[in-house]
């Protein structure tokens, strides 16, 4: 079976990283296939980044999501996540939606920890507008995600800090650490925090790899639209 991962950021070398760490949890049966969106920021931290990402993760999804039996958006924000469920036929999930899932099995309020400021109150919203009341509290460190990707060894302290922060002061009973760059760190932070530090990554490989045991998706309905300025497989789709 195919799994379909995304990236909705356009750096190509995180796609890479996160196959690889997919696979590596994947069973013989399950093979992830990359995708990288071909326009946009090379690593999303702000509204206006995160807009056109939702549209970049459509793109993809339209042009390369044939054949797959599950889609996995490897963005924490989970850029075009409904969009791309109101018209795929296969499970489609999101690293932040998988994580807060994840965590509130842990315990019944967790937190989220992330690089580049503009990112909390995207996330507080993103959580809201879900329906997750035990959300603690979002944190973020002044390195961007793509930063932090770029030299993880000089953010451990800082990021350590911040998740210490939002168990002891937030009330958190886990901690969330969000973003494709910050894959991986969680299991160096674990002995540093007091609660469960979850990968948002790592999560989101879970549950996709659970969802190809529910079966194919059904369709939402929409209206077929006349497009103007699209890529011609994603103005064919919506048309």
């Amino acid at each position: 079976m195919r799994i379909l991962l995304l990236n909705a950021n356009t750096t190509a070398a995180i796609t890479d990283r996160l196959v690889s760490v997919a696979q590596a949890m994947a069973p013989a049966s399950v093979t992830f296939v990359g995708a990288t969106a071909r326009f946009g920021a090379r690593y999303i931290a702000s509204r206006a980044a995160s807009a056109i990402a939702q549209h970049a993760a459509l793109d993809a999804y339209v042009e390369q999501g044939a054949g797959m039996d599950a889609v996995l958006i490897g963005c924490y924000g989970d850029p075009g996540l409904d969009a791309i469920r109101e018209i795929a036929a296969v499970p489609v999930l999101g690293l932040a939606d998988a994580a807060a899932q994840e965590a509130l099995r842990i315990a019944p309020r967790f937190g989220v920890v992330t690089g580049g400021a503009a990112w909390k109150p995207m996330l507080e919203e993103f959580h809201a507008a879900r329906g997750y009341a035990g959300l603690a509290g979002v944190r973020t460190v002044a390195p961007s995600g793509g930063e932090i990707a770029r030299d993880p060894n000089a953010a451990l302290a800082i990021l350590a800090e911040a998740c210490r922060a939002s168990a002891e002061h937030d009330g958190a009973g886990a901690v969330i650490l969000g973003g494709a760059g910050l894959v991986g760190l969680a299991a160096r932070l674990k002995d540093r925090v007091p609660v469960p530090v979850i990968c948002s990554v790592e999560a989101g490989v879970r549950a996709a790899i659970a969802a190809l045991r529910q079966g194919p998706a059904g369709l939402v309905p929409h209206q077929a639209v006349e497009t103007v300025g699209l890529s011609p497989w994603l103005a064919a789709r919506l048309g």
